[in-house]
């Protein structure tokens, strides 16, 4: 992948995977504009890093993804890469899911919803230009499921097929499309210290970035790099031990709420 010189879109952006990504990239020298829901993190994000071009963005909503496609290709027409990062994980004990709808459908909303519409949204635009990239981060999940995240779980793989779609479709084009699959990173996706365990950010972000300069279209970290030629019985193996283990740290997981 073409690493300086771009215009570079990153959903969430304000914290975590993503604002980890656009410190690199601007290292690179590209312009880079990062999104999310909440305004007092984006500031925080430009406060460390002043280059950065910070917008407000709800990925879910489709009038929001309008607005920003809009406000991107008006602002800063030469956008050339766009990083779909932006996602949720929420643990759902699918023997107890009392919540409402809306509340299972937002991780779809997020996680599905906004980058395959962005893509939609942007692919028009990027088939002009001399060079684009999408870069899609799905998950080591994607491939294993957690069976404790498995509406995430679930998107995570419906992103990653799209992708492998996508790259097929767009392979005459001048137009990168590279998968990210993360394993577990200490970010506080999820929530605050449930991810403290995961692989440190910085090496996680040395490992893709080296890919992406090696021209990788799939990347992924530690175990998930392993499960990306897994065979079946590996990931049937996989998905038992990695649930038994979380039912033995995690032992009121499967108790109904009353």
């Amino acid at each position: 992948m073409k690493l300086s010189r771009n215009t570079v879109l990153i959903t969430g952006g304000a914290t975590g995977i993503g604002l980890a990504f656009a410190e690199r990239f601007l290292k690179n020298g590209n312009k880079v504009i990062v999104v999310g829901r909440r305004e007092e993190k984006l500031q925080e994000a430009k406060e460390n890093f002043p280059e950065l071009i910070t917008k407000v963005c709800d990925v879910s909503n489709t009038v929001d993804r309008l607005a920003l496609f809009d406000w991107v290709t008006i602002n800063y027409p030469e956008v050339n890469v766009l990083v779909n990062n932006a996602g949720i994980q929420q643990r759902v004990n699918l023997l107890d899911a009392t919540k409402d709808w809306d509340y299972y459908q937002n991780e779809i909303s997020i996680n599905v919803d906004g980058p395959i519409h962005l893509t939609l949204l942007f692919l028009p635009h990027f088939m002009k230009k001399e060079y684009a990239a999408f870069l899609n981060v799905s998950s080591g999940l994607s491939i294993t499921p957690g069976v404790w995240v498995p509406i995430y779980s679930a998107t995570k793989a419906a992103i990653h097929s799209f992708t492998l779609s996508l790259r097929h479709q767009l392979e005459d084009l001048n137009i990168d499309v590279v998968e990210i699959l993360p394993p577990a990173v200490n970010t506080d996706l999820g929530g605050v210290g449930l991810h403290t365990f995961g692989a440190p950010l910085p090496d996680f972000v040395d490992a893709i970035f080296e890919g992406l300069e090696n021209d990788e279209e799939e990347i992924g970290f530690g175990g998930s790099k392993e499960r990306l030629r897994a065979s079946r019985d590996e990931i049937d193996l996989g998905i038992k031990m990695a649930w038994e283990g979380f039912v033995k740290n995690n032992p009121d997981f499967r108790t109904k709420s009353k």
